[in-house]
């Protein structure tokens, strides 16, 4: 067909309606594009930053939240924003008895006015301003040994540049035998902040990095593989230009800048590398280069789309989770996606039509054999000879790896083992536990509130004897009263690590014993655990909760789906079971390595930096399986979508199978490839969530492509046969919808063409 007769084809909105617009239209396509990128670089570069926060927030009210509203109405003085940060000075030679060490702590606390008002508004308090009028109080900031003291220290502001000022006052102070350390959380967000940030760099450049040599061997050229790289690089940018806006309503967490880098590296290009191998296989089957993008955009593009919405579909479950923290996520995933997808369907279609055949420039080699499907079909006829023994292999091999999923612990990377040694903030918690409760910067607040104020006294006395009972916490206590006389805050120090399974299950045991047990004996009474450990306990136990509802949404919705596009009730069971056993096999990877500690040290010996640690963060499972559950469908769908076009034209299913495998199997090994290079860049970080959430994902889209796709799809098509394709006659009525567009009878091949690589 020539280009005129693609020319006289009337618009229609769709995937084919719109490669084929943006095929004529090349420059204009393009500079649309340009500009469209450059406005939301331009934002992401000036608000990007205002926007995101460690921070996240709830959008029901659990009990850390209700104390907090109590604190905020019954202490109106309280500053809510208000932060500390603690100087520990300590030698292991002197005492505080020594004039050397009253000279060292007068030093630091000078330094510390000398900031300024705007950093430090009062002069902070020492061991040495309170002995003589306050003993009792002076006591509580030395350490039992007495080779350390505490300086508490009230700051009016925070962030990168206010941290190195306080970090280099105890830098210029660890002198004559005394060292100087600045701890508590505006530090430790500095460093996540940052760690986060330069994991972030490293991840994409080792991701760009690794999918280009990938890209090359799949192309065999230089200039296709440049294709899906611009498009990845197109659809993140724009999604950092969305979240930018829509931050302006309100804050994201930090994370979502990570997970649009991640997944639109990932999606971006695979999405590229269907398209542009769906175009190089039609023009070597001798259509001219518009109407290869044209076909191209009936296909291949019309299953990016469909791939696309289940990637945002399932994404969208993460919705129904109260926190702001998996809302946070699932926007950046969902916009880079959408941005992938309108890239791939419209500025992809252009960059072809400009370029034509030159994306080809130079060949690398002659590519593969036409009948380089023969590896394929051996592979699919070996495992349909014999369906059981390999299914039953392959299941118990996943099932088995995914076993460990019940042995996960979930707990949060607040908790300072998770970060890396060396770091200053967890050298400087390290110290404090050695020499004090180590949640002294964080502790529980034991909030307890009467009518009768008469009853406060004592309930006060009663919530601090069950604190000092309890191993978890140090014995000593700070009381805060209301100025109502009403209300008490019980400050509650951690012995050890505030963001511990520990102390997690010690804010339970003060919510289901000792608070009912007050109010049980003080009628009119409320008493409510609050503080950070609890927020987080909250979103601990918020997160268990509701991963099943989540968990339930998406396959119901896949379902459905699936049952749209192939019309069958097997077909959808059969992908959701599979999808299940790739995520699970994840989960258990990611627990036998980071929990469990095994093959940690072989995997650290080629490169990585894995740390062992107690638990796996909360938000990762969920987050895993909505992620992984649209990718893998996308495979899923790929594959299925070939077998069933050739089973309703050959009505064999064997030879449909066979055919299917044969024909996509080379695409998705590619993309699942691609994948997990990028996932493996961000797993090489420091930060400990992303590389757990890196190695699951790339652990789950390489058991996916392989075992499932290889082993497990022809294994069980095999044994079910035509049942495959079983439709209730009472669901009948059900539309039929087509992931990719109407058979088209191939052109005279042109033998100038060299064959595909891919």
């Amino acid at each position: 067909m020539s280009s005129r007769s693609s020319e006289r084809r009337p618009f229609r909105l769709g995937p084919e309606g719109l490669a084929r617009a943006s095929s004529l239209h090349p420059v204009r396509t393009i500079l649309i594009w340009l500009a469209l990128v450059g406005t939301m670089g331009a934002l992401a570069f000036l608000f990007l930053g205002d926007v995101l926060s460690q921070e996240f927030t709830f959008s029901n009210r659990p009990e850390s939240v209700q104390a907090a509203e109590l604190l905020d109405e019954k202490f109106p003085d309280r500053a809510e924003d208000s932060e500390s940060v603690f100087y520990l000075v300590f030698s292991e030679t002197a005492t505080i008895h020594d004039p050397a060490f009253a000279d060292r702590v007068a030093a630091v606390q000078s330094a510390l006015v000398a900031l300024g008002q705007a950093i430090v508004p009062e002069p902070p308090v020492t061991y040495f301003d309170l002995v003589a009028v306050a003993p009792e109080q002076a006591g509580q900031l030395v350490s039992l040994n007495q080779a350390a003291t505490l300086i508490p220290v009230p700051i009016g502001s925070s962030g990168e540049e206010v941290v190195e000022q306080l970090r280099a006052i105890a830098h210029s102070e660890s002198i004559d035998g005394f060292t100087v350390e600045v701890a508590g959380n505006p530090v430790m967000e500095v460093d996540f902040t940052k760690l986060a940030e330069e994991d972030l760099r490293r991840g994409e450049g080792i991701g760009v990095a690794a999918a280009l040599i990938v890209l090359i061997i799949v192309f065999a050229s230089l200039i296709a593989p440049l294709l899906p790289i611009v498009m990845g690089v197109t659809a993140i940018v724009s999604a950092l230009g969305l979240v930018s806006l829509i931050g302006q309503i309100g804050e994201l967490n930090l994370f979502v800048t990570n997970m649009i880098s991640m997944i639109g590296l990932a999606v971006g290009i695979d999405y590229s590398l269907f398209i542009v191998s769906r175009y190089r296989e039609e023009r070597r089957h001798g259509r001219d280069k518009l109407e290869a993008i044209g076909v191209g955009g009936a296909t291949a593009n019309r299953a990016v789309f469909f791939s696309g919405l289940t990637v945002v579909l399932a994404l969208i479950g993460m919705y129904i989770v109260p926190a702001t923290l998996f809302r946070s996520l699932a926007t950046g995933a969902i916009l880079v996606t959408v941005c992938a997808v309108a890239a791939s369907l419209t500025l992809l279609p252009a960059l072809l039509s400009l370029f034509g055949d030159r994306i080809d420039w130079p060949r690398l080699g002659r590519g593969q054999p036409r009948d380089s499907g023969r590896f394929w079909d051996t592979v699919t006829k070996t495992v349909m000879a014999r369906p059981i023994p390999f299914l039953l292999a392959s299941v118990l091999l996943l099932g088995g790896l995914g076993s460990f999923y019940f042995q996960m612990q979930v707990g949060t990377a607040q908790n300072v083992s998770a970060l890396p040694d060396g770091l200053e903030s967890k050298t400087a918690f390290l110290a404090m536990e050695r020499f004090f409760a180590g949640g002294l910067t964080d502790p529980a607040r034991v909030v307890v509130t009467t009518d009768d104020p008469a009853q406060l006294g004592a309930l006060v006395a009663e919530a601090q004897a069950a604190v000092a009972a309890d191993s978890d916490f140090a014995p000593v206590t700070t009381v805060e009263l209301s100025p109502d006389g009403t209300t008490a805050a019980v400050l509650a120090y951690f012995r050890g690590d505030p963001a511990s399974d520990s102390a997690f299950d010690a804010i339970r045991d003060l919510r289901t014993v000792t608070a009912p047990d007050l109010e049980a004996r003080h009628p009119g009474a409320t008493v409510l655990v609050g503080g950070n450990t609890a927020f987080l306990t909250d979103f601990l136990d918020m997160t268990e909760t509701y991963q099943w509802v989540v968990l339930g949404f998406v396959l119901a919705l896949s379902f459905v789906l699936l049952m749209l596009v192939f019309r069958s009730i097997v077909v959808p069971l059969k992908a959701i079971l599979m999808n299940l056993l790739s995520v699970m096999a994840a989960y258990g990877a990611i627990t036998l390595v980071f929990q469990k500690g095994i093959g940690i040290e072989f995997l650290n010996s080629i490169g990585f930096q894995f740390r062992q640690a107690d638990s796996v963060e909360s938000w990762i499972p969920l987050f895993l399986f909505s992620v992984l559950f649209g990718l893998s469908m996308d495979y899923h769908v790929f594959l299925l979508s070939r077998i069933r076009e050739r089973y309703d034209q050959s009505g064999d299913n064997a030879e449909s199978v066979a055919y299917g495998l044969r024909t996509t199997a080379r695409i998705i090994t590619g993309a699942a490839l691609l994948m997990v290079a990028v996932f493996t860049g961000f797993a090489s970080g420091r930060l400990g969530q992303l590389q757990q959430m890196g190695f699951g994902l790339a652990v789950a889209v390489f058991v996916d492509a392989t075992i499932v796709r290889t082993i497990i799809v022809p294994a069980s098509m095999r044994l079910l046969g035509t049942a495959n394709w079983y439709l209730p006659a009472w669901l009948s009525w059900l539309p039929e919808i087509r992931v990719e567009g109407p058979h088209r009878e191939a052109a005279t091949a042109d033998p100038g063409l060299e064959p595909e690589t891919v």
